[in-house]
């Protein structure tokens, strides 16, 4: 029997120290383990116990076993006799009670000891694994190192110590090339447990990561002086992060570059050379978002709070840099600080103010001032204005209720006009698009042969022929479209019935060809 003498206290001293465990935990695994063991030697049905007797460091098994007159069942009972043969103290008065009975172990066979074995080193390895999970569980969302050792269908498993930790393939960075036996420094992104044991999830494509990163190198943001209030991140390309101090005499954004950018560039380094933009925050979003855009300089700023968006206006020459290698910067600078940011040149903005503030001119009692007042609050179209309540226009600088009203109801008299002009437009539009179409239908589809020159038609007299030419209409195509412009003219030598037969017999021309 592998456990019989053999003083258990030294090795369960041992194991404990080597894996981290509790003796105690050590101890209930090998008394559970006899105790499996011992219920398939004797039956399910036998009363037995397991002991672990820290004075001699052996383990003890006891049967116990009713004391009867007449034995029904061997396994649960036992003869008063035979009792007494035990335990020669016993009289009368011990029926009923349970003998405990010391089994030796030499009666559990070889193939139970291997059994003890198996089940004493699974205990060992659950209660090693609860350990290790309690101890990753509480450094989730930390910073880990380990080395790489193997490649898993794209996953890199680290090595880091006594777990392993697995780096997915999407919290891999795109440009980075870690090869096995690399040192790795990431993300605790999730702890959970499975099957296998339990699973680290680690990131370095995190935002928290460049977080945990910069709180490594520069102290004062653990000091909790210097506090990160956002990152925004494209994995290995480009990163910006935004810093403000609770101490007026601390600069953040130098606090965390450091001296000769030292702070930044272990940073950098770590993260293979990807670019940080370190901004400074501001509670003023105009002033947050043209920090965040920084080089490019901006011009104009023009802030729609109800939508979180902002136009901004730069140079020409600067627009390419604004909105950065494939919109790189404007969109690192929107998650950053949570606004739509839309960027604009300088030149067609102010092409696009002047047609804006043509469309303004239009309403009565708005200046010039007014106008660029509406502009900047995001105004730029008189429908828009036209539904905004009074409250709201009297707010803006410059304005008031009595304004506000005037401005409104003109405002409204505008879109009115504005939409009978369009469909005036529209109408016309359609008139035309008709007359351009039998136009092409006509010079397509039909030849112009003798029949409809207007010299031709037997029902004309000679003097409505000559009158007819005399106007400058050669054809029955040329006569068509102005027929009602014609009548009008000559009424008093043509009549309509004369000019609609004109019309019905290039009509007819035309369902015949």
């Amino acid at each position: 029997m592998i456990i019989k003498d053999i003083n258990l206290n030294a090795i369960v001293d041992r194991v404990g120290k080597e894996k981290n465990i509790n003796k105690e935990v050590l101890i209930s695994a090998i008394e559970a383990a006899m105790l499996a063991v011992a219920k398939k030697q004797y039956g399910l049905d036998a009363d037995l116990e397991v002991r672990y007797n820290k004075n001699i460091g052996e383990i003890e098994v006891f049967q116990f076993r009713q004391i009867v007159k007449d034995v029904s069942n061997n396994i649960t009972q036992i003869s008063f006799n035979e009792a007494k043969r035990m335990d020669p103290g016993l009289n009368d008065n011990a029926v009923g009670e349970d003998l405990g009975i010391k089994l030796s172990l030499d009666n559990f066979g070889r193939i139970a000891a291997q059994n003890a074995k198996q089940v004493i080193l699974q205990r060992m390895y659950e209660a090693e694994r609860f350990i290790i999970f309690n101890e990753y569980k509480d450094r989730k969302h930390e910073l880990i190192t380990g080395v790489a050792r193997r490649l898993e269908k794209g996953n890199i498993i680290v090595d880091l110590g006594r777990a392993e930790g697995v780096l997915p393939i999407k919290e891999q960075i795109i440009k980075e090339n870690i090869r096995i036996g690399d040192m790795v420094t990431a993300y605790v992104l999730d702890v959970f447990e499975v099957s296998k044991g339990e699973q680290i999830v680690l990131s370095r494509v995190h935002c928290n990561f460049i977080y945990k990163l910069f709180a490594q190198e520069v102290p004062e943001i653990n000091d909790g002086i210097v506090i990160i209030e956002n990152v925004a991140r494209q994995p290995g390309f480009r990163s910006k992060i935004a810093v403000r101090s609770i101490d007026n005499d601390v600069d953040p954004v130098g606090t965390c570059v450091g001296i000769k950018g030292s702070r930044v560039q272990a940073v950098i380094q770590e993260l293979k050379g990807e670019k940080i933009d370190i901004i400074a925050f501001n509670s003023d979003p105009t002033v947050f978002v043209c920090n965040a855009l920084l080089p490019a300089e901006i011009n104009q700023v023009l802030l729609n709070e109800d939508e979180r968006k902002m136009d901004l206006v730069v140079p020409d020459e600067q627009i390419s840099l604004a909105i950065g290698k494939r919109g790189q910067n404007v969109q690192l600078a929107t998650d950053l600080t949570g606004w739509n940011i839309n960027i604009h040149a300088e030149t067609k903005i102010l092409q696009e103010r002047d047609i804006i503030f043509s469309r303004f001119k239009k309403i009565k009692y708005l200046s010039d001032v007014d106008i660029q007042t509406l502009y900047n609050h995001g105004l730029k179209t008189v429908e828009a204005l036209s539904v905004l309540s009074i409250p709201y226009i009297a707010s803006l600088p410059g304005l008031n209720v009595d304004k506000a009203e005037l401005i409104i109801k003109h405002a409204k008299k505008v879109v009115i006009d504005n939409e009978i002009e369009l469909s005036k437009t529209k109408a016309i539009y359609r008139r035309e698009a008709k007359i351009l179409f039998l136009i092409d239908n006509l010079i397509n589809n039909i030849s112009i042969d003798a029949n409809l020159y207007i010299k031709n038609v037997n029902f004309l007299n000679d003097i409505e022929k000559k009158y007819i030419l005399d106007f400058g209409y050669d054809t029955l195509i040329d006569i068509y479209f102005d027929i009602n412009n014609l009548y009008c003219n000559s009424k008093t030598n043509i009549s309509l019935e004369t000019l609609q037969k004109l019309k019905n017999m290039l009509l007819s021309q035309i369902n015949y060809h």
